[in-house]
Parts: C-alpha cells; structure tokens; sequence
C-alpha cells in the first residue's frame, strides 16, 4: 500500500508511486445499497488545527508535494475514494455513558480482519468504584489511535509503520516486521498486537478499505450502544456534546497526542480500580483528572517466586549482561597502556592475550545470536538496520554490530602481528580497537535509550545508564581477573597491583549500580503510578528476592573496596575474586531479570478475564490454555 508518509519532523513525504504490476478487478470494499446511515462518514466543516496546534488538513504539513487523489492501492486496485475529507485527520469517538460492554466492537474487528482467538485489534475494559448501592463501572473500548507523534513508528526498527496522509491512518505492515515487539513496549494503548503464533505484529488500520468507500470502521458500524463513532477529529458527532481527550484508566495523551475523543457526562468515584489483576487504580485529582495509584490488591506480604523471575525476555537478560561484559573487559585492556594500568597492560605479551579476546568476541555473539532467535522472524534479522535515523534499537543495533567488528579486527591485526611484527599491523590494530570502543560507547548508550520509554515508567529514569554502564565495570573486571590472575600465578606477576585495580573496577560498577538502584527506589517510592505499581510489585510479589538482590550488591561492593584498599596475598586474592565473582554474577543476574518482569505499562485496563496477565497466567498453569478458543496462547517467541 503506497502513499504519503509522515516523517519523524512532521513532514509529509512519498513513500514512492510504483503502479502495481497488474490490475485485478478487485473491490475495495463491498457496500451494501441499503447500508444504515450511521455506519456512513459524514461530509462537515473541520477545524484547522486540533488541540495539540498540529494542521488537520493533512496535505497541508506536505508543503504541496503530496496529491490529492494519490490512490491507496487496496487490494491492488488503483480506485481512490470520493470522500471531501479524506486527507484529513480522522479518528474515534468513544461514549462512556452508552458502552454496555456487549464486545461487539471486538467481535466486528476479529471477523472484518480474520483474527485468532489470541488477537485483537480492538478491546474492552473495565473500571469499577463505589459500593452497594451506588456501585458505578465505566466501560473502555480501545484500538490504535492513529496519533499525531506515533511512537510506534518512531521506535520501529524495520520500518514496518507509515503514517498515512490518507485519513492520518498509520498502518503497520506484518510482512515487513521481524517480530521484535518493540512497537508493543513503546504504546500506551495496547494497539500494536504481537502474535507469537506467527512471529509479528499486526494492529487496527482505521479500515481504510471502507473509508475510501464512504463507510465508517466495522467496530464502529457494529456498536449496539452507539458508543463508538468516527469522523474528522475535533469535530462533536451528532447528539454529544464533548471531545474531551481523557477519562479513567487513559494514560497520559501528551505521550503520542492520540486521535480519540470522549465524552463522559456520568459522574463516577473519586477513586476507581481495575478489574485486572494490574496493581493500579485512578484517583480524581483537584483538576478533575484520575491519576493512575498504586492497588495493594496483594498485600505487603514478601515472597521469593524465583520461578517468576523467567521470562520470554530471559534472551535479553543474557544479551545485555554478555554485551555489557565484553565491552567493559575489552575497553580495560585496550585502553590499559593509554591509561597507566602496567598490571593489565602486561597481559598483551601473554600466549592467553589473543584467546581472551576470542572469549569476548564468542562472548558477545553468543549474546547477539540469542537476541536474535528472541525475534519472531529471526531471518529478518537484518531489516534491523532500516530505521538507523530514528529507532534506538537500529542504532543500539548497529553500535553493538560495529563493536563486534571492531573487536574481530583487532584480535585479526594481533594474530597477524604474532608473525610478521610490522609496524603497519600494530598501528591497523590500534585503528580497530579504538573504532570498537567508540562504537561500544554508542551500542551501550542507545541500548540505555531503547528503555528510556514513556509508557513504561519503571524503565523511564536514569538509573538505567548507570546500571548498564556500572555492569561494564564491574562485570567487565570479573572476565578479566579468569585470564590475568591465572596468568599473573603462573608467571609470577603482580598479583597485588593487579587485584587491587580488578577490584578498584568491581567496586566503581558495584556502587554506581546500587547509587541508581538507590535513586531509583526513593524516586518510585514518590511515584503514585505504574513506576510506584512496579517497586509494590518488586517489595511484595519478589520482596525477598529484592532484598537478596540489595544484599548481595552491598556485599559485593564492600568485598571489592577491600581488595582495592587493603593489601592482601596471593590466596586471599584468589578466594576473595572469587567469591566477589559469584556475588556479582549472582546480584546481576537477578537483577537483570527484575528488570523485565516487574515492569508495568501505562496499558488501558483489561476485562476479568480478556487482556488480564493474572487470568493468562492462571489459564497456562491450569492447563486452559491449551484450548484455543480461550485466547491465551504460550510464549513462543
């Protein structure tokens, strides 16, 4: 499908002209003769701005390179629609009062665009307050939004999004993606569907195929309550009275500027809750605006639930650590000679020099080959690299890449310089090395800002940076104390010199780590939202499993301050490596993985059952997911 693309700038540009290589006379859409007039777009006046200040009148932000009539090419046929407004910004309005939660919205979605049981472009949620008699729930139905600065298509690695000039849909093309789901970490409204039966991500597309044929989206057409409705956005559909741009349970629009308004006249409690087993609840604040809280729906019980610790994001735990380890070893022992370290600079005459850098580079791949097999379509691995001006992931991607070829050129100049020894090969291994720190810098810090995401709060702060860079350090000196130390008993070496740098670097990662872990605490501890609902989770459901993880840091930092400081001997240096080793790795790995399983999005609320994690889990350890009617499928990908 060919037509206008937003850029990142807000600019209209062509996303190419090609004609289509044949022309099968293939409907758009089929339109009934006697369809119902609520499911037909209205022609009316439209504002020229929203409320945001971005233009309506969509072929305005194009600076005129954009036609008018530029045909979608549905279903290869080259027709273009009559509708007046359609280069205009559309988008959905919801109704509160009239929802009745029937689903029939998700029913319509599911049939129109042949969905499993397990997706749903379309959903319904609940809120919920008050008590018997004046017990009050308020119903959400929710697809993509089509916003006006679509994070999704920002952070999508591959490009898969476009942001169409056409009715402002942005529509996602599957078989572009590579199943990494990125989309669906970075969007506040769950719209982004990742399919881990297929290995991709689809989504809601506005129905393009019957707008251009003057119809309004099939959820819409099939609400019985007429709480749905779809015109040009800023526009008051017939019979309401409001466009407001939040209710209960909507995270926060400055996010992604969505392009849905509601109107909600009946009044509801001052303090609303989920019916998900999500710890978040909405109090109204002084301005008149719920405002997600923290649930204790647990309790302040502590638990370990280590077997909770695993996830589908464990290939990431072990990406991040491994990467994070063989850039610190590598960036010590390059820049060693430059920085006066004798103690690792020595290791360069070693006959274990060049199989420590095979180490890291293994090291390294192995982490890189299991992010890889994490996606949905591994094979697509290089369309990664399609959004290097915008995505994070394309640029942590291409920095983690660049660090691998940099190490491989340098440990190849080393080899070589073993037997010819000309200086030309020491100054291309210099090149190298310097050319693989640079890019690991980079590698680390966008990989830092692939988690700095809105709609995740626990991940959104600084903590992150120093957490990954503290990791360099302090895993990066337990890699290199198993060559040197052993290399240091055998030849005699300076074991003193060389522990008390190996732990200065342990004791350097170890405290920045637990400085932001620190900061990170008192900032959640202040934060009412889904940050504040993560650090209930991380104190509560894996308490004891925190405070091991607190535990072990502590421990750790204080083991490596005395091997930085105090002068030891030759098996006290070992037993106390050692020791520190098992320690760190331990408190790292955990660490790592409270990383990914307490994070909570800023997502719309599910149902009891539908879109609620406590029922999915509930359904795969009773054995009902197995059916798949039930919509809950393993995590395959």
């Amino acid at each position: 499908m060919n037509s206008e693309v937003k850029s990142f700038d807000g600019q209209l540009k062509s996303a190419g002209e090609t004609q289509p290589l044949f022309y099968e006379a293939k409907r758009i859409w089929d339109r009934r003769p006697d369809e119902q007039p609520y499911a037909l777009l209205s022609d009316c006046e439209s504002k020229k701005q929203n409320r945001y200040g971005v233009k309506i009148d969509l072929l305005d932000l194009s600076n005129g390179a954009a036609p008018q009539n530029r045909s979608m090419y549905i279903n290869e046929n080259p027709a273009v629609g009559d509708n007046p407004n359609r280069n205009k910004q559309h988008g959905f309005h919801f109704t509160a009062d009239n929802c009745i939660g029937c689903h029939a919205c998700e029913a319509a979605c599911s049939e129109k665009n042949g969905n499993p049981a397990h997706i749903s472009f379309r959903s319904v949620g609940y809120v919920e307050g008050g008590t018997y008699p004046d017990y009050k729930r308020m119903n959400i139905s929710m697809a993509c939004n089509h916003c006006d600065d679509p994070v999704c298509l920002k952070g999508c690695p591959t490009r898969a999004y476009t942001k169409h000039a056409e009715y402002g849909a942005v529509l996602q093309d599957p078989d572009t993606c590579f199943g990494c789901g990125y989309c669906t970490w970075v969007c506040p409204y769950n719209a982004p569907q990742l399919d881990p039966i297929q290995g991709q991500v689809s989504k809601c597309n506005m129905c393009v195929d019957r707008l251009e044929v003057g119809m309004k989206p099939a959820c819409v057409s099939a609400c019985l309550g007429n709480a749905l409705n779809f015109g040009v956005i800023e526009n008051v559909p017939e019979n309401r009275e409001q466009i407001l741009t939040q209710i209960p349970g909507f995270p926060d629009p400055s996010i992604t500027q969505p392009n849905i308004r509601f109107q909600q006249i009946k009044s509801m409690p001052n303090e609303v809750t989920r019916t998900d087993s999500m710890p978040v609840k909405y109090h109204k604040g002084e301005d008149g605006q719920f405002k997600p809280v923290v649930d204790q729906k647990k309790g302040k019980a502590t638990h370990w639930n280590f077997k909770r610790l695993s996830s589908r994001e464990n290939p990431l735990v072990i990406f991040t650590l491994a990467s994070q380890a063989a850039i610190g070893a590598f960036v010590a022992l390059f820049l060693a000679p430059w920085l006066g370290l004798s103690s690792i600079a020595a290791f360069e005459s070693s006959a274990a020099f060049i199989p420590m850098l095979i180490t890291l580079f293994v090291l390294q791949s192995w982490g890189l080959f299991l992010s890889t097999m994490h996606l949905g379509k591994p094979m697509r691995f290089y369309r990664g690299f399609n959004n290097l001006r915008y995505s994070p992931v394309s640029r942590e991607g291409l920095g983690i890449a660049a660090f691998m070829a940099g190490l491989g050129g340098f440990t190849f100049f080393k080899l070589v310089n073993l037997w010819l020894e000309w200086p030309l090969v020491d100054v291309l291994a210099q090149l190298a090395g310097g050319f693989a720190v640079i890019a690991a810098m980079g590698g680390l810090w966008y990989m830092h800002k692939s988690y700095r995401i809105k709609a995740r709060p626990f991940w959104n702060h600084w903590q992150v940076i120093t957490t990954f860079f503290g990791t360099c350090f302090s895993l990066g000196a337990l890699v290199l104390a198993a060559f040197l130390v052993p290399v240091a008993l055998l030849n005699d070496g300076d074991i003193a010199g060389l522990v008390r740098v190996l732990g200065a670097m342990a004791f350097i990662g170890l405290a920045a780590e637990g400085f932001g872990l620190y900061r990170h605490a008192r900032y959640l501890n202040t934060n009412n939202g889904e940050g504040g609902a993560s650090h209930y989770v991380q104190c509560t459901t894996f308490g004891k499993t925190y405070a091991l993880r607190n535990g072990l840091l502590a421990a750790g930092a204080l083991l490596a301050l005395v091997l930085a400081l105090a002068p030891v001997n030759a098996i006290a240096a070992v037993s106390g490596l050692a020791l520190l080793g098992l320690m760190t790795l331990c408190a790292l790995v955990i660490g790592r993985a409270l990383f990914y399983v307490l994070v909570i999005p800023t997502t719309m609320p599910g149902a009891f059952f539908w879109k609620n994690k406590g029922f999915e889990e509930h359904a795969r350890d009773i054995g009902l997911a197995n059916m798949p009617q039930v919509g809950v499928v393993p995590h395959l990908h």
